[in-house]
């Protein structure tokens, strides 16, 4: 008797506590995924904890439900997965919203807005993207992004080179093994700051601008209506103004001079 009320005991016990990590991790934690490997929107800090444009928006948006944000870093390739097999609730990660991606999740409204440039080397004789359109011409792309589907869409006469991350591509551009690497402005311009000997920067004009969004699960609209709703509070309150200054205050004051269009501006007017 003493010891099946003992193994009984046990088992309350073990339910109850399975019961507890159940709950707490179902009702008051967000799971947020986003690949932190583009800084300043997703990255890590010298400690190697998540920080960055992403971070920020997600944990302001778990205060605004009243959950604790927890950031998952993903491969690019594994985001839509993770939020359709509920590994995430949502990702956060300067997904830009896409016929293909929406018929595998829902978006949230836009948030920011982003166009493309190409990153080319610097002893290339290439001065505008007609220039690259032609039979020889090599193009660095990071495999699924938007300067990917850009090139096989309008660069059909040049050997596309998919490569599976950003870095790999703006080494193949600086070593000369590829003639450009087409991504976001933002990307092109740092990675021309930082290597100013090895490459140059084409903007490419008459682009149609690629809105981001935040990536959930099919069906998901309570989650979405929310989203919906604190997206527009934050733009009210200043809150991009506040991401801006603290993270990206000079590319603001570079994309001014060149008239290009900003992240945050008149998204969802």
């Amino acid at each position: 008797m003493k010891k099946i009320t003992i193994l009984g005991l046990i088992l309350i016990f073990s339910v109850m506590m399975l019961m507890g990590c159940s709950q707490g991790s179902g009702n008051d934690e967000l799971v947020v995924g986003m690949e932190l490997a583009y800084p300043p929107f997703e990255t890590k800090d010298d400690k190697g904890e998540p920080m960055g444009v992403s971070v920020d928006f997600s944990k302001a948006f778990g205060e605004y439900i009243g959950k604790e944000v927890r950031i998952e870093n993903i491969g690019w390739d594994g985001l839509i997965p993770a939020v359709q097999t509920e590994q995430v609730d949502m990702v956060i990660s300067s997904m830009t919203i896409k016929e293909e991606r929406m018929e595998k999740v829902d978006f949230s409204k836009p948030y920011a807005k982003a166009l493309l440039a190409m990153l080319v080397n610097a002893n290339s004789d290439i001065e505008t993207m007609d220039d690259f359109n032609e039979p020889g011409r090599t193009i660095a792309v990071k495999i699924g992004s938007t300067g990917h589907s850009y090139a096989e869409q309008n660069l059909s006469q040049a050997t596309i080179i998919p490569l599976p991350d950003e870095s790999a591509c703006v080494t193949e551009v600086a070593q000369g093994k590829a003639d450009g690497f087409i991504y976001d402005q933002l990307t092109i311009y740092r990675n021309n700051k930082a290597n100013p000997d090895t490459t140059k920067a084409i903007f490419i004009p008459f682009q149609d601008v690629e809105y981001w969004g935040v990536a959930v699960k099919k069906g998901n609209t309570e989650l979405l209506d929310q989203l919906n709703a604190f997206i527009d509070e934050f733009y009210a309150d200043g809150g991009f103004d506040d991401i801006t200054e603290k993270f990206l205050k000079e590319e603001k004051v570079v994309f001014d001079e060149l008239d290009f269009e900003w992240f945050f501006s008149d998204v969802n007017e």
